[in-house]
């Protein structure tokens, strides 16, 4: 039996669904490979993920590149013919229907995609701002739990980060071994609650969805000055324990600074 003739206008259509059809496929998947793999060279990918995993992200990227690109050697509408080859046209009412509210959905979908891909593209990478800070400052710390899991005047501290001593300040059953240790610390200015301001870091384990942050509270002479919220700082200081046993860093030197390459701890 001969094939049915195929108008211009079909296919016209028949093409703008295919060209659809590979962009919200290999198309974007193309684009988000290169936009990785830009961030990794450069080193802006830890703006979202850990470091630890940058190699994996960077290397599922190339893949999916390569798989892009060779993709692109089928025939423009090759996706779809496997439903051509199988289904009849339909003709009754609900199955004209139920086309329409799939074709509504995938354009939906693709058009939601495509402005997050090419947002992408067009926005520079930024780090977690210190208002996202304040915002998640009462949710409890989990991501930092084991954080303390040390043998108290045993353990070195000249290796705590911000997130290590937040813990250590709000779990600590004897801060009188932490009195007197020095610290020097990064991180930026956020406002506390009785007065004074706290030192915060935003702290992530896997990516920055799972970010949460940890400050600790500063005191002392090295404060005079006024500090904006979300100015980054170096403090220099050390670690006092006060009369009802709360830990706070007494401040010597608090230096304006510009926001670090890697603003995160992990």
């Amino acid at each position: 039996m001969a094939d049915s003739p195929v108008t211009a206008p079909d296919a016209r259509r028949e093409r703008l669904r295919a060209l659809a059809t590979r962009w919200l496929g290999v198309g974007l998947a193309a684009v988000i490979s290169v936009v990785t793999l830009v961030l990794a060279v450069t080193g802006r990918l830890t703006l979202y993920i850990s470091p630890e995993t940058v190699w994996f992200a960077a290397a599922a990227a190339a893949v999916t590149l390569i798989a892009a690109v060779w993709s692109c050697t089928l025939p423009l509408g090759a996706e779809g013919e496997h439903d051509h080859t199988h289904a009849p046209a339909a003709t009754d009412a609900v199955t004209r229907r139920r086309r329409r509210m799939q074709t509504a959905a995938v354009v939906s979908g693709g058009v939601i995609a495509s402005a997050v891909v090419l947002a992408g593209l067009v926005l520079p990478p930024a780090s977690l701002s210190a208002q996202l800070a304040l915002s998640r400052a009462g949710e409890s710390p989990t991501l930092f739990a084991g954080a303390d899991d040390v043998s108290l005047g045993v353990a070195d501290t000249t290796s705590f980060g911000v997130g290590d001593w937040s813990i250590a300040f709000a779990n600590s059953t004897r801060p009188e071994k932490y009195d007197g240790a020095a610290v020097t610390l990064t991180g930026f200015v956020t406002p506390s609650q009785d007065g004074d301001v706290n030192l915060t870091r935003m702290v992530i384990s896997h990516c920055v969805i799972d970010a949460q942050p940890a400050s600790v509270p500063l005191s002392g002479g090295g404060l005079d000055g006024d500090y904006e919220t979300g100015q980054w700082v170096e403090v220099t200081g050390t670690v006092r324990a006060g009369d009802d046993g709360a830990l706070s860093i007494e401040s010597a030197t608090v230096k304006r600074i510009d926001e670090p390459k890697d603003p995160y701890e992990y």
